[in-house]
């Protein structure tokens, strides 16, 4: 089926790239041309369906790089996914998934699910029974017994354990391995989120086994003595990256030696974004500006930036990336490269920015069209008309309707 859509303007990635009244001419799931509309009307075979989104701007489909499509991001999110048995999970997940995909995020990662229920969302989503996003998933994430996020059923104990639990979901069809190297937040109990669960030697097993499945690895990894043993041990991704003194509790330590090796070594940093970024900032300014910080910090390093919600921990929904993406201008990023970040980044960092993430001959036709102009505005990344995924139209909102392209003479 070809199909060709246009807009004001196309934005196609990466950064600096804009094209006014532009065009993308769909072939089933593959983007086949970009560019100005005329030029795309020259180049539209006959009988090419065509939809007009007039005052809106045409972008590829965001990507969420960290959510938790078990979690249901109500007031006590694990005691939900604890009391509730499968069927209801899954339901709950599917969702959880459809509306992430009508709030414009056409891919998501998720990093840490129930026993590897999200593998069976994954495969309806991509059989046609479900509408949702494209899931990139881990299955489980790797803790140590009664440690961070155990309830996911995740739990090892030694190096036979661990390289079991790393097969076990590779087989489920894990896209990532997820390895909790530090405590967190949500697990009473457990050791702190600035608290070391793994040693680097053992987050090395990790790696290794997983690599032997051509898997990448993301270290949750809040405290520096955490990141610093992920980032020895060879992890591919440090979710949170938070920086806590591992002496101090809820203090700042902003290593240069570690920035400088992630940076070398191609390590990215998974910051999670929060539709509650502004509440932080009024209740205290100072202690939120050094939390945030730490992003500019580390993109001046030259570390590659990943962006994520976390959604699923409470009060975090599945439709709020574009919300939390405002932290970044709030700190200095240009409106463009905030864009890019959540598109054509966070497709590299993942490991597939050779067909998402951008509009362009060959790329899969994961789009978004918005109303305005997210250049002038982010809000405008809310005010969404259309939502493409894999070329099938999913969400459409409004649309102007022409049977054939208008004279290009």
């Amino acid at each position: 089926m070809l199909q060709a859509i246009t807009a004001d303007q196309v934005l196609p990635g990466p950064a600096g790239h804009r094209i006014d009244n532009g065009a993308v001419l769909i072939e089933d799931a593959t983007i086949r041309a970009v560019g100005a509309r005329r030029e795309i009307e020259r180049r539209a075979p006959a009988g090419t369906a065509w939809v007009e989104y007039a005052g809106a701007t045409i972008l590829p489909g965001l990507i969420d790089a960290h959510v938790h499509l078990a979690l249901d991001a109500s007031e006590n999110p694990v005691n939900a996914l604890i009391e509730a048995d499968d069927d209801t999970v899954l339901r709950g997940m599917a969702a959880r998934a459809a509306q992430a995909l009508h709030a414009g995020v056409t891919t998501v990662r998720d990093l840490g699910d129930r026993d590897g229920l999200i593998f069976s969302l994954r495969g309806e989503i991509e059989g046609g029974s479900r509408v949702g996003p494209r899931i990139l998933a881990s299955g489980p994430p790797v803790t140590v017994p009664g440690g961070h996020c155990w309830f996911f059923g995740g739990e090892v104990d030694g190096e036979e354990q661990i390289r079991a639990r790393v097969r076990r979901n590779a087989e489920l069809g894990a896209d990532v391995i997820k390895v909790m190297a530090s405590g967190g937040s949500i697990t009473p109990g457990g050791a702190a989120m600035w608290e070391p669960q793994f040693t680097t030697e053992q987050l090395r097993v990790v790696v290794d086994e997983a690599a032997r499945h051509g898997l990448p690895v993301a270290a949750h990894a809040h405290g520096t003595g955490s990141i610093a043993a992920a980032v020895a041990a060879g992890a591919n991704t440090i979710e949170h990256c938070t920086f806590f003194d591992s002496q101090r509790e809820f203090e700042y330590e902003h290593r240069e030696d570690l920035a400088v090796a992630m940076a070398r070594d191609g390590i990215a940093a998974c910051v999670e974004t929060s539709l509650h970024w502004r509440a932080a900032f009024a209740r205290d300014a100072d202690y939120a500006w050094r939390r945030y910080r730490r992003i500019s910090w580390l993109d001046a390093h030259g570390v590659p930036l990943a962006v994520g919600t976390d959604s699923g921990l409470s009060g975090s929904t599945f439709d709020a990336l574009t919300l939390g993406l405002e932290v970044y201008e709030h700190i200095g990023f240009p409106r463009e490269r905030i864009i890019e970040l959540t598109t054509a980044n966070n497709a590299s960092v993942l490991g597939h920015g050779d067909h998402l993430g951008r509009l362009a001959p060959g790329y899969d036709a994961d789009i978004l069209v918005v109303d305005g102009d997210p250049l002038a505005s982010l809000a405008a990344l809310r005010e969404v008309r259309a939502v493409f995924s894999r070329g099938r139209l999913n969400i459409d909102l409004s649309r102007t309707l022409r049977a054939q392209p208008s004279d290009p003479s």
